[in-house]
């Protein structure tokens, strides 16, 4: 029954046997930061293509060099410089070195690098006041990527190192899942937009803010319908043009009061409910849904509620829809610094400040832990789940919980 109050991991479960990674497109290497690979990469050439110098210095014979000290030098004769994208002219031969500057390829004959600061040159010869082994500041053909070698993997996130690996293998363009495109809905009579005046039973619109820019940090530009009254004809027209959406959040509207319309809504446009109700705190009237490939989130109008809905629920689904192979995010175990009650039987999800210390995670709250308290969420990195039932937790007890940020981590 879709009445009953579910678990955080089956109403996850739930979310995400209906997210499936998005079609693919091509894109420039500028455009795909962040994205998932859905394709695998095989290195089409070695990286590096040729065995080059590791320094600035000279090109040498090891077995020329075999005894040379900063007291008994050994002078050979300079026979070419070779710049870095140039090839050499020459071989190396007995009692010979070639100038080469870092990048540049090593020369037939040479088996070694000597760097510039052991040298001392003049008159076309080179004195060198240290013996090399063979490899010496030489890199390899090879030595980062072989010819054939399976680099990257299709569901591998793009970051700056691996887009400089795809340029360094003559990829211009890769393909990589589409981002889902997400529509964002706030619904409820007594809000006005935050440049207006407030009236009497008036309260200013924050979730289309906080929802738009939860979508940005995953880099996904959501679009704003503004905020719906409550009349059932202006949810109708609003929701419909989300559902033309990969995804549709709204928020508000999802209770069983006289003018929460949203549920009403969905059911006459063919929205198929899989979940109504979460046994958490805060956050119990989420609903979720499909219509056909679209994802559509019912989140609780209550400011705190759509965010910790949205990280528990809304962030793994679109993490699934842009190909990202891991989704689920890890809990941590911490020692919790302060006694949490817990008014009833369900998990009650508590804004924390988690730092580490000793080798250990300790969380503490962020204050009061009302539903409309948004501020309790200023100064958050983690959200720490207390079992239900009437004891709660005492102060040095273990507790889950989920790491938001990591860059908040003082006390």
């Amino acid at each position: 029954m879709l009445d009953k109050l579910i678990t955080i991991d089956e109403a996850r479960a739930r979310v995400l046997a209906e997210a499936k990674p998005l079609p693919a497109e091509k894109l420039s290497l500028t455009e795909v930061l962040g994205r998932a690979l859905a394709e695998t990469i095989v290195a089409p050439h070695a990286v590096p293509p040729f065995d080059n110098s590791g320094m600035d210095g000279y090109a040498v014979r090891t077995i020329d060099l075999l005894g040379a000290s900063g007291e008994h030098p050994v002078r050979l004769r300079v026979v070419e410089t070779i710049p870095a994208g140039h090839m050499p002219a020459r071989e190396v031969r007995a009692g010979e070195a070639a100038r080469i500057m870092t990048g540049a390829p090593i020369p037939a004959g040479a088996d070694a690098v000597v760097q510039v600061e052991h040298t001392e040159e003049t008159d076309g010869e080179v004195l060198v006041f240290e013996s090399v082994r063979p490899g010496k500041n030489v890199r390899r053909a090879g030595d980062d990527v072989r010819a054939g070698e399976r680099v990257l993997a299709a569901g591998t996130v793009l970051g700056p190192a691996e887009i400089g690996v795809l340029a360094s293998l003559g990829f211009p363009q890769v393909r990589v899942h589409k981002r889902p495109r997400v529509a964002v809905i706030s619904t409820g009579s007594e809000l006005v937009e935050v440049d207006q005046p407030l009236r009497p039973g008036q309260i200013r619109n924050s979730n289309s803010y906080t929802l738009r820019a939860l979508c940005q940090q995953l880099g996904i530009e959501a679009t704003v319908f503004g905020i719906v009254p409550d009349d059932y004809e202006a949810t109708r027209t609003a929701i419909a043009a989300g559902l033309e959406y990969d995804v549709l959040l709204t928020s508000g509207g999802v209770s069983v009061g006289r003018y929460d319309f949203v549920k009403e809504v969905e059911e006459a446009l063919g929205v198929e409910r899989r979940l109504w109700g979460v046994a958490m705190k805060p956050g119990k009237p989420l609903a979720f849904g499909v219509r056909g490939d679209t994802l559509v989130f019912g989140l609780p109008g209550n400011p705190v509620s759509a965010m910790v809905s949205f990280e528990l629920f809304v962030k793994p689904a679109l993490l699934r829809l842009m190909g990202y192979p891991k989704v689920t995010p890890p809990l941590y175990h911490a020692i919790i610094e302060e006694d949490i009650k817990s008014s009833d039987d369900r998990v009650h999800v508590v804004r924390v400040r988690a730092w580490r210390e000793d080798e250990s995670w300790h969380v503490t709250s962020t204050g009061d832990q009302g539903s409309g308290i948004l501020r309790s969420m200023v100064g958050a990195n983690g959200l720490a789940f207390i079992p239900g039932g009437p004891r709660g937790v005492r102060a040095g007890e273990q507790v889950e919980f989920l790491l938001l940020r990591e860059d908040l981590q003082e006390p």
